[in-house]
């Protein structure tokens, strides 16, 4: 059966109000990542912390909050990776590059002290003792300038002569 329009029963009844839309038309929608100006995408932001159960209620201005501190930290990481790779003279930044970035900053390293970035490698560290003399000089750590007149301490009593 086909459906039929049903006309109202009475001329003279007030029309129905129809839905007016919120905004005109021709004007489209704007996220609450524009609205924001971040390039993180806020909702996704808003809805895992709701699906998350970190709390009953979650504002809209804390998915904003979060999104600008991840921006913030990627755009940071990103711009010391992205020296570490011009430097070395290459077009693009890899894991060893954000590992190098990460781990040579004091700040980004207290904050990422826990993480593993896959194939970033180790810091490259030779410790002083390690280093080979060279021939003729001792390996002696630097000492203050007051204590180089008296050479019965800067001896090291482990290196023969």
């Amino acid at each position: 059966m086909a459906r039929t329009k049903s006309t109202p029963t009475d001329p003279n009844a007030p029309a129905k109000k129809r839905h007016i839309p919120v905004r005109p038309p021709g004007i489209k929608s704007v996220s609450k990542s524009i609205r924001a100006g971040l390039q993180f995408p806020v909702g996704r932001i808003l809805t895992a912390l709701r699906r998350g159960n970190y709390a009953p209620i979650v504002r809209q201005l804390s998915a904003v909050y979060m999104g600008a501190v991840l921006e913030y930290l990627t755009a940071e990481i990103l711009e010391l990776a992205g020296n570490i790779a011009r430097d070395r003279k290459k077009v693009r930044i890899n894991a060893r590059h954000l590992s190098l970035a990460i781990r040579s900053d004091e700040e980004l390293n207290h904050l990422l002290k826990d993480v593993t970035i896959s194939d970033g490698g180790v810091i490259p560290h030779i410790h002083p003792a390690m280093l080979v003399a060279k021939k003729g000089h001792l390996n002696l750590p630097k000492s203050n300038k007051s204590s180089q007149n008296d050479d019965s301490e800067n001896i090291n009593p482990n290196i023969q002569m």
